[in-house]
């Protein structure tokens, strides 16, 4: 016993989670139509990308980037590479999918270079850059995925209106960083050397690649049929290296299912249901900022969305939201358990940099993200 509540103790948003899950039940009984609005599909697409993700890290497959960011000289160009790397990939793979594949290379690297001091910050910016770089795409983050799959508005037209919070972002993050190593901008990154065989692509290594081309299919498609390709990932890796499986962050997992308990249970609460009608719509981007301290970004898009008439303002709304809590994206949660899974003790160092730094963005971006809520989607 005394060794499980020390567990949970390390697990905070594990704990909050079920706290929710709980809270919504007691507010809506379950259901066979609640588990239906379980997001199944993102929680299917979730696993897959933890088993070949862990497979990655098991076998070094990322080792060539790593090798490649390595050849750079200094602190502040190898964080730009990161961080950039980040926002970039996070609009095709997804921002949570982003931070799985270059939080724990950043990580790596820093510590080959003997620069620990510098992994918070750096991977609390890569953060922002995965909230902030996937809101210009549809399939950028699964709030977006879900609001755009709503509404009769071109994958154009919605980049477009979504380019000027991406594009201050960007410049932004730039500024950060330079910010982060203002008092000495040619600091040295050169890692310890450490000798290290040659990398070459062998049958494990060339099965998570195609793994993890499949997976981004599944994704970029929105294909119907990502249960088989979850089945093929399972049989795959077990075929591979079933001990993989011991080592998956199904704490992730089941905090992700938790959320969405609580978003289907609310969405189902006629009491709820009435009282948002009629206080969301012209409020939807504070609405959305404010909910999404509660319940995250993605199932308050979800909750909310019947109710809002301003469309900019939701998606606008959700997606600076994760600029405020660790809640506020699911994402951010993502991040912060790749950093206590290699720091156990660090996870209060984590939530106060990464508060530090979020809401300093925060209040740069929150009026111009309000101000563009005026521009019509649909004009």
């Amino acid at each position: 016993m005394k060794r499980t509540i020390q567990w949970l103790r390390k697990e905070p948003m594990l704990l909050l989670s079920l706290a929710a899950a709980i809270l919504g039940l007691c507010l809506t009984p379950p259901s066979a139509a609640l588990f239906r609005k379980i997001d199944w599909r993102t929680l299917g697409t979730l696993l897959m990308m933890l088993c070949v993700l862990e497979g990655f890290k098991q076998e070094n497959v990322l080792q060539p980037l790593a090798d490649l960011a390595a050849t750079l000289k200094t602190m502040r160009s190898l964080s730009l590479f990161w961080v950039f790397a980040v926002f970039f990939s996070s609009r095709f793979v997804t921002n949570d999918v982003s931070l799985l594949i270059f939080v724990p290379l950043t990580i790596l690297l820093f510590r080959q270079a003997g620069k620990e001091q510098y992994i918070l910050p750096i991977i609390s910016m890569e953060n922002i850059a995965a909230i902030r770089g996937s809101l210009l795409t549809p399939f950028g983050s699964p709030q977006n995925l879900f609001l755009f799959g709503q509404v009769s508005v071109s994958a154009g037209r919605f980049m477009l209106h979504m380019l000027p919070l991406c594009a201050m972002s960007a410049a932004l993050l730039a500024v950060f960083i330079a910010v982060c190593y203002r008092r000495n901008p040619k600091e040295s990154a050169a890692p310890q050397a450490k000798p290290r065989e040659a990398w070459r692509l062998d049958f494990r290594r060339g099965s998570y690649l195609v793994l993890f081309a499949l997976i981004l299919l599944v994704i970029v498609t929105r294909t119907k049929y990502w249960y088989a390709a979850l089945a093929v990932v399972l049989l795959t890796v077990a075929a591979v290296d079933r001990r993989l499986f011991r080592k998956v962050d199904y704490v992730l997992l089941v905090t992700f299912l938790c959320f969405f308990v609580f978003s289907s249970s609310i969405a189902g609460n006629g009491q709820i249901a009435a009282f948002l009608e009629k206080h969301v719509a012209g409020n939807e981007y504070w609405w959305a900022i404010g909910l999404s301290q509660l319940i995250s970004n993605v199932p308050a898009s979800i909750v909310l969305y019947p109710f809002s008439q301003n469309f900019a303002g939701l998606i606008y709304g959700a997606d600076t939201a994760g600029l405020c809590s660790l809640i506020g994206s699911l994402a951010s949660v993502i991040n912060y358990r790749i950093y206590v899974r290699e720091y156990p003790l660090g996870g209060g160092k984590f939530v106060k940099m990464f508060t530090l730094i979020s809401w300093a963005f925060f209040l740069i971006v929150v009026i111009p993200g309000f101000l563009l809520t005026q521009w019509n989607f649909f004009d």
